[in-house]
């Protein structure tokens, strides 16, 4: 079933507020250059976000342009990427910048299909860079906000009982705000890192409590840890 519109609202309103007080200041939010946005989201994959800055702003600085990286010898790019690790990363990312070249004429291409084309771009990444690089209203689910989403909307019976992102990902695609999809994305990420957490979510301040559906059970728990 889906969630009511009024929930909606809520979700998006609150959410939207609290990014303005709480969002993080990152390199990569003070940019909207495709490709460096796209470096941003390939780094961030599977590593925290304190360990990808400093990384970020010095391979910027060696390859600033999608076409630097594609004439850069691939051992070089390697080599400039540890120690991220998961180290399929920066090949992939090489071999982006020399198809993009070879098909766009260099620019990324500003279409969800096509950019999935590409090597290594899945689903998560089209949409950040569609989001974040072209200010569309195009719909994210990483790690960080399936558990945001699953908590508020499914709790976690209804989500143990999901297989597979589908429901995830239709629900996150009727969440985008019209024209605030680059603002309510990043919300929900940091939303995912910073508050609503994997092992100390923070309920009780929470913002959203009044329409998640895991806070009830929350609070029951903690009703009987205090008696």
């Amino acid at each position: 079933m889906s969630p009511s519109q009024s929930v909606v609202s809520t979700f998006q309103r609150r959410l939207l507020v609290w990014y303005a007080r709480h969002g993080r200041d990152l390199p990569w939010r003070r940019t909207r250059v495709p490709y460096r946005v796209l470096v941003s989201e390939i780094m961030l994959q599977q590593t925290q976000v304190e360990r990808v800055v400093p990384k970020y702003r010095q391979f910027l600085r060696a390859y600033p342009t999608l076409r630097a990286l594609a004439a850069a010898d691939v051992g070089d790019v390697r080599r400039l990427w540890y120690p991220l690790g998961y180290n399929i990363r920066p090949v992939r990312l090489h071999a982006i910048a020399r198809e993009t070249l070879a098909r766009y004429g260099g620019r990324l291409p500003d279409d969800g299909d096509a950019l999935r084309a590409l090597p290594g771009i899945g689903r998560y990444t089209a949409g950040a860079v569609l989001s974040f690089a072209f200010g569309r209203d195009a719909a994210v689910l990483d790690t960080n906000v399936r558990r945001v989403l699953g908590r508020v909307f499914f709790g976690p019976r209804r989500l143990r009982r999901l297989r597979g992102d589908s429901r995830l990902w239709a629900l996150a695609e009727s969440l985008v705000p019209r024209g605030r999809g680059y603002d309510f994305n990043q919300a929900l990420m940091d939303f995912g890192a910073t508050w609503c957490t994997a092992r100390r979510p923070r309920c009780a301040p929470c913002p959203l409590r009044r329409v998640c559906a895991t806070f009830p059970a929350h609070a029951r728990r903690r009703r009987g840890a205090e008696s």
